[in-house]
């Protein structure tokens, strides 16, 4: 009679029982796992690759796996399967396709068992399905953490793309308006020394000064037609003409407030021969004024912008539970995607109910929200289409609403749209994440999204507590 120790299920059983993840499972229950599971050694190599079938619970006995994903930002290193861990499909996982490629870094040697023998593993081993699912959910939550990392990732290279097309047009209008400055002010700075060798009196030297601060004051028209606009500068060259003084101050003194009244005022008072260099002076003035406010304009909105995204971003908070202004957000998320927006004539319309509560939550979590939304709305719509936000206090929740006049969601494929990696995009397109990240951040703030379609009209619908809703609570 054989010795029963020395049997090779015998020997497997020894093996689990020293398995980190099995060491305290009953002997039983180890016996009916080798029982209906297979010995397997897999060389170094990959084993799965994205959207393979997945229908075996890996036991690890000795080796090492490893999963990467690639959700568009190249292939990131998810988790390592050791010996005494479990791999594969588990009991009551909803997987059923490989989401990444799963790799044998070195000899690796297994138990494996096939899902069909699942219901029996339930019904058998209480104690080590129990271990299973404690596994599920933690690999579940490193998926979900490594999910919402490369969205974010995702949002933020396409942020970063659009952001440096809008930062370029202010920066390089404030490098050309710079550079203009320098030769402008070198021009001033001449013509006011000509200007000074004039020998003006007070009173001379007053009108011209009273002449600058007429061409540097405010229009109080100034949004002249394209028309009135020439028979201004016609005027001013007229005058310049009857006086010999230089055609080329024509145009840029029809840019500004002076008027041919000012002008002969100024020729009432001063020397003709002194009347050219203060035109030229005026003229150089009020050229540099209008390059520096060029400046200003334009680095005022590399500023807004750079602020918008630090507050999309949180970038100078740690991450926190705090009073969140939706409205703030929002309007910081159409602002960084505002290129998007402009290189497709899409318009995007904001509807704000004054006094809005805030929410309690991670702003920079809500913000992602937002970005999702807002971007799967810029590609449902057709160019020059419309997308229109709201956000209101409805029976004591705060409601955010997206709706863009888009093709609409197939009937048949609403149910799925919350579904991790369903997406309608072209491969490459999507990593079909965006709202099913989106259904997690709302929920993780107590909140529900949904959504409505039709052909021309789809809407999502956000709903969160309000801050003294959560504060008022417990």
């Amino acid at each position: 009679m054989s010795d029963p120790t020395e049997s090779p299920d015998f020997e497997l059983v020894r093996r689990l029982s020293g398995h980190r993840t099995l060491a305290d499972i009953p002997q039983r229950e180890l016996e009916w796992l080798t029982a209906h599971g297979d010995l397997v050694v897999f060389e170094e190599g990959e084993i799965h690759r994205p959207g393979d079938s997945i229908d075996h619970l890996f036991v690890c006995l000795e080796g090492r796996i490893t999963h990467e994903v690639d959700r568009g930002a190249g292939p990131r290193r998810v988790m390592d399967w050791r010996a005494g861990d479990f791999a594969g499909l588990l009991p009551y996982s909803r997987m059923t396709a490989a989401p990444g490629t799963t790799i044998v870094l070195d000899r690796t040697e297994i138990l494996q068992m096939h899902k069909k023998w699942f219901p029996e593993l339930v019904r058998e081993c209480p104690l080590l399905t129990e271990r299973m699912v404690h596994t599920m959910l933690d690999r579940a939550r490193t998926f979900r953490t490594s999910d919402l990392h490369d969205e974010k990732m995702i949002s933020l290279g396409r942020m970063a793309a659009g952001l440096a097309h809008e930062l370029n047009n202010p920066a390089s209008a404030a490098l050309r308006s710079a550079k203009v400055l320098k030769t402008e002010m070198g021009a001033a700075e001449a013509m006011a020394l000509e200007l000074g060798e004039a020998g003006l009196d007070r009173e001379q030297r007053t009108a011209v000064d009273r002449a600058r601060t007429a061409a540097m004051r405010t229009r109080e028209n100034p949004s002249f037609s394209p028309i009135e606009q020439a028979k201004r500068e016609e005027r001013i060259l007229d005058w310049l003409e009857a006086h010999e003084i230089d055609p080329d101050h024509a145009a840029p003194l029809a840019d500004t407030s002076i008027s041919t009244d000012d002008l002969e005022a100024l020729s009432e008072t001063i020397p003709a021969a002194a009347l050219g260099r203060a035109v030229g002076w005026i003229t150089r003035c009020t050229a540099a004024l209008s390059l520096a406010s060029d400046i200003e304009r334009a680095t005022g909105r590399i500023h807004a912008l750079v602020s918008a995204v630090k507050r999309f971003s949180y970038l100078d908070r740690a991450p926190r539970i705090e009073p969140v202004d939706i409205a703030e957000g929002l309007t910081d998320t159409i602002t960084v995607l505002g290129s998007k927006a402009k290189a497709r004539s899409v318009t995007i319309d904001v509807h704000v109910e004054e006094g809005l509560p805030r929410a309690l939550g991670n702003g920079g979590e809500l913000n992602q929200v937002w970005l999702n939304l807002m971007e799967n709305a810029l590609d449902a719509v057709p160019e020059s289409g419309h997308i229109e936000i709201t956000a209101a206090h409805e029976l004591d929740r705060i409601v955010v609403r997206v709706i863009d006049d888009g093709p609409g969601i197939p009937p048949g494929i609403v149910d799925k749209i919350f579904d991790p990696f369903f997406t309608t995009k072209p491969p490459g397109q999507g990593t079909g994440l965006g709202l099913e990240i989106v259904h997690h951040l709302v929920g993780s703030h107590g909140g529900e999204v949904e959504v409505a379609s039709r052909p021309g009209r789809t809407e999502f619908r956000v709903t969160l507590p309000p801050e003294r809703a959560e504060m008022g609570s417990g």
